[in-house]
């Protein structure tokens, strides 16, 4: 078990804790979460959240008061930020090793574990700092413990996985109650056990820990807010985002298929095994119960009218788990030719890029091309040349040898070649513009048809809102700059802009 655990946790260290400060914070979501953090330690209101000085009620309050923790421990900067959803990562593949284990056997939990940590999706929002790692981590730990109460009525499970549904209750809302809710209702109702399941969700003590550690916050926020937290964050951001597309974040019924597909990457493979074994899956009550939770979330958040490519999350852990009862029959090939199709996608990028400039309407997004170049330079082709001889030397090798090999090679093109890349281009200017209005200690800067929060995190303050006047210091697209006449530029870089109205 030693080495399994020691592998692991190499390959974790890898994907989800060094690559913590390689690149700056992402807008949109991650500079409004470590924004709205920053502001909460300026504020000292650990109650409410607030963007730009606004209230924001897009999550509820827990992963603010880890990041404010972390960032009290290690400093205002982007491994502090990140630091609290690297670590509910690590928790999360150790709860699907141990899970896995306790069902499965050993090897099988290895391979699991190690599907989660190098899927392509996964080490995008795993160290993120947004709220997806934390929950999902907190919707893996309740639907396990849910399943192992089902298998051997131990209350302990029971009163575990209440404890983690409120905890996620505190971390994204409504979304960690729905899924271990209804998942388990039809799997209960399908086993004939309907009773039984209402004597589960209503256990007094239960029910009794959820009240206590999810409701605090909910009655402290709306004593606080009242009805405009009821509305914001009710209404507006779990009712709204169900009904309708919210932020132009639209998509048809079929919106997750590619997601997924390109997801799970390297081992999109193993799940055409897994629906084309499906009907031998449905006749064994855990890999039925897996299949359900992974089906309801699919299903669920393709009928949603708002569409992110981090819903499908939610139910990728039983994929990773039934994929790894595949390890000894799979095709190689299904696994060495798509990611040799992406390495050499992502080597080309920047000339694909080039070549469909014209035909692209947004301004900025041709700019950042023409200046791509620069990023994606000769360190960043040679990296992934060195990462596809890496794959055809392993077409050769053992199959276990191979799957791991292969997903350290997904951890390295993204964690320290394709991010760090894109963070130089995208959101480095930015970085440089806030530090620099920081350091030149600029004051009441106007934010000019940008949206842009992390720019406020290095700044380490608010910024304006408003049609800009003369004398104004602007940040800005560098698209926008036409609609100054007179200007001096303090800052210009790739695609933004630091100016002041002359």
């Amino acid at each position: 078990m030693r080495r399994y655990i020691l592998g692991l946790f190499i390959i974790v260290v890898i994907a989800f804790f060094l690559p913590l400060g390689v690149a700056p914070l992402f807008d949109l979501d991650e500079g409004a979460f470590s924004e709205a953090t920053r502001e909460m330690l300026v504020n000292g209101d650990y109650i409410t959240t607030y963007l730009n000085g606004n209230l924001r009620f897009d999550k509820p309050i827990l992963i603010y008061w880890l990041q404010a923790i972390s960032v009290k421990i290690f400093g205002l900067n982007e491994f502090a930020l990140r630091f609290p959803s690297a670590l509910a990562s690590l928790v999360w593949a150790s709860a699907i090793f141990w899970f896995t284990n306790r069902f499965f056997g050993l090897r099988r939990a290895f391979f699991a574990s190690l599907f989660m940590v190098t899927a392509l999706q996964i080490n995008i929002i795993a160290k993120a700092s947004i709220a997806d790692a934390l929950l999902n981590m907190f919707i893996a730990i309740s639907m396990f413990t849910l399943y192992l109460y089902y298998f051997n009525k131990e209350k302990k499970y029971l009163y575990l996985a209440f404890l983690s549904i409120a905890l996620g209750t505190l971390t994204k809302g409504p979304v960690a109650i729905m899924i271990p809710l209804v998942v388990t209702l039809i799997f209960y109702i399908i086993n004939g056990k309907f009773m039984d399941w209402l004597k589960m969700i209503f256990n007094p003590i239960g029910v009794l820990i959820f009240l206590v550690v999810a409701l605090p916050w909910y009655i402290a926020e709306y004593i606080a807010q009242g009805d405009a937290f009821i509305e914001g964050f009710f209404l507006k951001h779990n009712i709204g985002r169900f009904k309708s597309a919210m932020e132009n974040h639209s998509g048809t019924l079929l919106y997750f298929i590619p997601v997924l597909l390109i997801g799970l990457l390297p081992f999109t493979h193993f799940i055409f095994k897994i629906f084309a074994d499906i009907k031998q899956i449905i006749k064994d009550e855990l890999k039925l119960y897996l299949i359900i939770w992974f089906s309801f979330v699919f299903i669920f958040f393709s009928l949603s009218g708002t569409k992110l490519p981090h819903y499908i999350i939610y139910g990728y852990t039983p994929i990773f788990i039934l994929s790894s009862l595949y390890i000894d029959r799979f095709n190689r090939n299904w696994i060495f030719y798509p990611t040799f199709t992406l390495l050499v996608l992502l080597l080309f990028l920047p000339d694909i890029a080039h070549l469909i400039k014209d035909t692209i309407r947004d301004k900025l997004a041709v700019v950042l091309i023409e200046n791509s170049y620069g990023s994606f330079n000769i360190w960043y082709r040679t990296s992934i040349l060195f990462l596809i001889g890496i794959l055809i030397f392993l077409k050769r090798v053992k199959e276990s040898i191979f799957l791991v090999g292969v997903g350290v090679i997904m951890v390295f093109l993204v964690n320290f070649i394709a991010v760090p890349t894109y963070g130089e281009l995208m959101q480095e200017p930015i970085k440089e513009a806030g530090l620099l209005a920081k350091n030149r200690k600029y004051r009441d800067i106007v934010m000019y048809k940008v949206n842009t929060p992390s720019f406020n995190l290095y700044y380490e303050g608010l910024v304006l809102k408003r049609k800009p006047k003369s004398g104004d210091i602007i940040f800005t697209k560098v698209t926008k700059l036409r609609d100054f006449k007179e200007y001096r530029t303090l800052y210009r870089k790739n695609g933004f802009a630091l100016i002041k109205i002359k």
